[in-house]
């Protein structure tokens, strides 16, 4: 297995979209209560927002690549090369009036079914906590949706602690 940063090349990206991320939206979808996808073609209007982000410099992601092909480590691996899992990472810099570190904030984390139990997920995480290392942030945050069990019990096995909650309701009903 291989971890390759995912570049901003418009093939790759697809192949990301397409092999990935949509598939881990999918998965959410089914077991989490406000997760619903929209309609039309997801990876048509997903890849530019995606693109966009990978030009950044605080946000990056990387591709954990089975049987890796002779790319390099910046285009997201060959056309038939098994993409197992990614972790999506954007630098949160501290505004100066607040006494905390800055954080790097993983946005989503996700290891395709057959690699699960493997510690793909760990070296993923691991790799996250390279990159907040590397770029001097003090802390590694993450959201959980309330509803993902298992991926909560993942998280706290790996020392992460709640110390904020998120809480919405619609306009409507406020």
């Amino acid at each position: 297995m291989e971890l390759r940063r995912l570049g901003a090349d418009d093939a790759a990206v697809r192949r990301f979209v397409r092999r990935l991320w949509l598939p881990y939206h999918r998965e959410l979808e089914a077991i989490v209560d406000d997760h619903a996808l929209a309609e039309g073609d997801l990876v048509a209007e997903e890849v530019p927002f995606r693109r966009e982000r990978l030009g950044t410099d605080g946000h990056r992601t990387w591709l954990a690549v089975d049987d890796a092909g002779a790319d390099g480590p910046e285009t997201g691996g060959a056309e038939n090369d098994v993409l197992a899992g990614f972790v999506a990472t954007d630098v949160e810099e501290c505004p100066s009036v607040f006494d905390r570190p800055d954080r790097l904030v993983v946005g989503d984390i996700y290891v395709r079914e057959p690699y699960r139990g493997t510690g793909l997920a760990d070296d993923l995480l691991e790799r996250a906590a390279e990159r907040a290392r590397a770029v001097g942030c003090g802390e590694l945050a993450l959201e959980v949706d309330v509803d993902n069990e298992r991926v909560i019990a993942f998280y706290e096995k790996r020392g992460f602690e709640t110390v904020r909650r998120r809480m919405s309701v619609a306009v409507e009903d406020a």
